[in-house]
């Protein structure tokens, strides 16, 4: 069994990674820590785990040494602490920004400050396992990905890498649920502002654009251009990415299939949704609430060069915290579905 530990546990990504972690055969949760709720039970924060655990939190002052150490704090805290966290642990697992971005000067530009440690930043490895598996199989520390960037880039990935596009452009519209803005409230995300919302958050200069410029690979020898725009839903969970791109006039639906069968045939949490015999013909959110899954669909318009290619995930597992299991079961040579089996639920 493999100790496990998690920094800042009781926020909604932290959170998250415990509630997955409780039920992984090969892994054991040693300590959790909360600066302001140490001495506390986690069921005071995560009323789901009652019965399942008798943990409490404790302050990051009393960590001891563990095999894997999940980090789940806010932006820019955990570039300064890296001596500190790397003393503890094998293999930390950053559910945070900080070391998404291997190149300081783009990190700089979509952050709006320098990365104060840029020399860290090669020590990290992307944990999205569609695109960057043989990397986590053999790299160093895992550094988890932007929710938003893991549904666009995963929706998109194929279609790059094949050079069936035409062109390097994408425009994406993501809606996204408010459990990614965090645990900690602030004044948009105070419900009597927040409900009933559909607000455009963030038309432009999104920071997962970051992401999506570095690991969308190259279109016909061009790099990718990426438009991405945020809008915020009334929903707790979920992402629903909407991307538009241009493929040639010649490109059919049949090649686009054949384009994701060749890259995610084998792929453990991709499902490619397109079925006119169902009411859920496309991805829909709420079908994988609380699993690892990440539900693609397409559409090829008739008479023109525009593929829609939709993305559907939960932004607290498979954009976050199940996505760096995944690839922690890869790292150690687990099967990639253990402790991530939930099929979620329908009706929801």
């Amino acid at each position: 069994m493999k100790e496990v530990s998690i920094i800042g546990a009781s926020g909604y990504t932290g959170g998250e990674a415990l509630r997955l972690l409780l039920s992984h055969p090969e892994f054991t949760v040693k300590q959790v820590t909360s600066e302001r709720l140490a001495g506390k039970p986690v069921t005071t924060v995560h009323p789901n785990l009652r019965g399942l655990t008798e943990l409490k939190f404790s302050s990051s002052a009393e960590l001891e040494p563990c095999d894997v150490l999940f980090i789940g704090l806010p932006h820019g805290k955990s570039q300064s602490r890296f001596e500190e966290f790397s003393s503890k642990a094998e293999i930390l697992c950053d559910l945070g920004s900080d070391f998404r971005i291997p190149n300081p000067e783009r990190y700089a530009e979509y952050y709006g400050e320098p990365h104060r440690a840029p020399e860290l930043l090669p020590l990290f490895t992307y944990a999205v396992p569609e695109v960057n598996r043989e990397q986590i199989r053999s790299g160093g520390h895992l550094s988890g990905a932007g929710c938003i960037a893991t549904c666009s880039l995963t929706s998109l990935y194929p279609l790059f890498a094949s050079g069936i596009v035409r062109e390097q452009r994408v425009f994406i519209d993501a809606k996204i649920g408010s459990s990614a803005s965090g645990a900690t409230p602030g004044a948009a995300s105070h419900h009597p502002e927040r409900a009933g919302c559909l607000r455009s958050f963030k038309p432009t200069a999104h920071r997962h654009t970051a992401e999506l410029l570095t690991y969308l690979p190259e279109a016909n020898g061009l790099a990718p251009e990426v438009y991405l725009s945020a809008t915020a839903t009334a929903e707790v969970r979920g992402i629903l990415t909407t991307a538009q791109l241009f493929v040639e006039a010649s490109v059919t639906e049949a090649d686009i299939w054949g384009v994701y069968r060749e890259y995610y045939g084998q792929e453990p949490f991709v499902r490619i949704v397109k079925d006119r015999r169902s009411m859920y013909r496309y991805p829909e959110p709420k079908i994988v609430k609380g699993t690892n899954f990440i539900d693609i669909g397409f559409e090829r318009e008739s008479g023109t060069d525009r593929l829609v290619v939709l993305g559907a995930i939960d932004n607290l597992v498979k954009g976050s915290a199940g996505n760096v299991i995944q690839a922690l079961n890869i790292r150690y040579g687990f099967p990639e579905r253990l402790g991530l089996e939930f099929a979620g639920l329908h009706p929801v």
